[in-house]
């Protein structure tokens, strides 16, 4: 194997322990020489003397912004390995122009992601979050008459990046219907996993259930607006585990309370949390969640692992499984 390489592990301390566990640093530190201590960004910023002599940069949540400044503190800086998701904003184009090697562990993260997603389609296609409204209102066995089998009821997906793709996964077989929009997915692959990819008005006018996935971009802010959401079906419900600013939330306010038949499951908003007075918190046909969907606990080991995976796959030489291609960031949230 040779020299070991030099690294030095940069994150938030609080979620540090979460996502490299002992067990993960010891598969670290038997492939690389892990310098310590830990620190954090702004302890980096302190003292960025300690990069002099680093060659892979090992970060998560709360990583320091790789930009020229940093750079010119890391002359000897090869890599940088992300067990978190999106590299987008924290990478500077002078990395990418320094030809620094780039991964991440968003793929680790999707998973949790889907399971969140696909568990709240099913619920919304059987109509319990209705049951559940219609249950405290009536405070009778009767108020499962809105609810109702998921079999052959239509869910949209809105993107077939990463996290689409496994929900689409975790649903296949579940006897729900299958359509998808997205600009960038190809028409055979997406009949092969028995999705039919349609524009993103039909969606919203055919689904029972529309899960957003999307990335937010400049492109994708706001998009879903009051044209959209008033094209859905009675009954209708929107999942959104992705960015809450997809959605124009002043318009998400005006339709459901002009449609309370329909029912909004928002892991995600624009504020985390919204403002105390927003109508969010106060619409009967609105669920919030506090950003729940996503690696949490024991589940954030997997990015550690996945990045002590690839480290392995560096040091032997073999392909990396997870290099971030440059060129895909205008796709990346």
């Amino acid at each position: 194997m040779g020299e070991r390489m030099r690294a030095r592990l940069v994150m938030e301390e609080g979620r540090r322990d979460d996502v490299y566990p002992d067990d993960v640093l010891a598969m670290i530190d038997a492939t690389v020489m892990l310098q310590r201590p830990f620190l954090t960004a702004a302890e980096l910023a302190a003292r960025p003397e300690v990069l002099h002599d680093t060659e892979l940069l090992l970060t998560g949540w709360g990583a320091p912004v790789v930009d020229g400044a940093l750079l010119d503190r890391a002359p000897r800086l090869r890599g940088v390995l992300h067990a978190a998701g999106s590299v987008k904003h924290m990478i500077a184009p002078e990395a990418w122009a320094r030809g620094i090697t780039v991964v991440s562990a968003a793929a680790a993260n999707a998973d949790p992601v889907a399971e969140i997603a696909a568990a709240q389609i099913v619920l919304a296609a059987r109509g319990v979050p209705a049951a559940r409204r219609r249950y405290a209102q009536e405070r009778s066995r009767s108020a499962a008459a809105a609810a109702a089998g998921a079999r052959g009821r239509t869910v949209g997906l809105v993107a077939l990046g990463e996290i689409g793709r496994r929900v689409a996964e975790r649903l296949r077989d579940s006897g729900l219907r299958l359509i998808a929009a997205d600009p960038f997915a190809d028409a055979e692959s997406a009949a092969r996993a028995g999705i039919e990819l349609v524009e993103l008005e039909e969606l919203f006018a055919r689904a029972d259930v529309v899960s957003l996935h999307a990335p937010l971009l400049p492109a994708t802010t706001g998009m879903i607006d009051a044209g959209l959401l008033r094209r859905m079906p009675h009954g209708a419900t929107l999942v959104n585990t992705a960015r809450g600013g997809l959605v124009d939330e002043g318009d998400l306010v005006a339709v459901w309370r002009e449609r309370p038949d329909l029912t909004a499951l928002l892991d995600v908003t624009v504020d985390e949390p919204p403002v105390a007075s927003s109508p969010l918190w106060t619409l009967e046909n609105v669920e919030l969640t506090p950003h729940v969907a996503g690696s949490m606990g024991e589940d954030r080991a997997a990015m550690g692992r996945l990045v002590a995976a690839e480290l392995c796959r560096w040091a032997e030489g073999e392909p990396l499984r997870h290099r971030v291609d440059p060129a895909s960031l205008d796709r990346i949230a």
